[in-house]
């Protein structure tokens, strides 16, 4: 009942602005951008509605948190990385290359100690609260739940700040690693965990994150030391780093089956779509595995040019290797 007087109130918040809509506002570079932001307000109220109608209530406790309100920002900033990705490359086509270098430092070990920050909080808020490993539903972990909430809020944000692993191969000219798989990965995050962080914001939603964050400590960690020259011969785990990321996606979908099983009250469509989700992660990231290491009999040595490290994939989108010179560089993936 409450649900239906919630739908009938939006329902009539958006006949209440339709007039202004239609309303005659001044010819003035003010009277277009009011009437912008008017139309933008209606958009993002209707594709709220929309979504809410097909989704069903959400969870009130994240309700106010930044970007989750609405859903229009996440994928106006998804289709902004889009078109930059298509747009990127040929805009760079004639420009020389950026070195980046001391930048990616920073980022990558940015990224490193904000993914060991999401795990250790991650793991703790899982002991504490005493979360189940076979079911755990959103509603019982007491203050536990609320950690984890603030903590699955950060892995969201955290999709967002990966765009630049697409934008700093753009300009140092690795096109070649901008694949199918790479932009796939990168734009779908951030979509899901919108939804993940308004719908199911902790429960059964912590096992995958938990598991991606402990590799991207990894994994990032690689990428931000391989570029000191002094550090280069300590780096003993990047080969580890694919085979890590394919463990971690069947852990998953073991993980979430449990839940199907032995059902605790967490929605089973989301243990669904998480499940077909990682299975087509599992195939891409499986095929990307096969042709980069077994087709070529052993593990790609690393190669080293004007003081940059030249890696072979190893399961994150940074790597990168070279069997034709440098200017062919092998993929790699995330």
């Amino acid at each position: 009942m409450g649900e239906e007087k919630g739908k009938v109130s939006k329902i009539r918040a958006t006949e209440l602005l339709r007039p202004f809509l239609h309303r005659e506002l001044p010819v003035t570079h003010q009277g277009r951008g009011a009437r912008t932001r008017l139309e933008m307000e209606v958009l993002t109220h209707k594709l709220n509605l929309y979504i809410d109608s097909w989704m069903g209530p959400r969870d009130s406790r994240v309700q106010g948190w930044l970007l989750l309100d609405d859903y229009l920002p996440t994928l106006l900033l998804t289709l902004l990385y889009l078109l930059i990705v298509w747009m990127g490359p040929k805009y760079m086509r004639n420009k020389q290359a950026f070195s980046c270098r001391g930048v990616m430092v920073v980022y990558n070990l940015s990224l490193t100690l904000l993914s060991l920050y999401m795990f250790y909080e991650l793991v703790t808020g899982v002991v504490q609260g005493k979360y189940n490993f076979f079911c755990q539903d959103t509603r019982s972990g007491g203050a536990s739940d609320d950690r984890i909430m603030n903590v699955l809020w950060w892995y969201y944000f955290s999709k967002l700040i990966e765009f630049m692993d697409t934008f700093f191969f753009i300009l140092r000219k690795n096109n070649h690693q901008i694949t199918f798989l790479h932009v796939y990965h990168h734009a779908t995050m951030l979509n899901i965990w919108w939804f993940v962080m308004n719908w199911v914001p902790c429960g059964h939603s912590y096992f995958g994150a938990c598991l991606n964050s402990f590799i991207h400590v990894l994994m990032y960690s690689y990428y931000g030391l391989s570029a000191i020259p002094a550090m280069r011969p300590y780096l003993w785990w990047k080969k580890y780093i694919t085979q890590g990321q394919l463990i971690q996606f069947i852990l998953t979908v073991v993980q979430t089956t449990c839940a199907v099983v032995w059902p605790c009250g967490f929605p089973v469509g989301w243990l669904y779509f998480q499940i077909c989700y990682m299975i087509t992660l599992i195939i891409l990231f499986l095929n990307f595995y096969v042709q980069t290491y077994k087709k070529r009999g052993s593990l790609p040595r690393k190669e080293y040019h004007n003081g940059a490290v030249v890696a072979s994939m190893n399961g994150h989108f940074h790597g990168m290797s070279s069997t034709e010179g440098v200017k062919h560089q092998k993929l790699r993936a995330d």
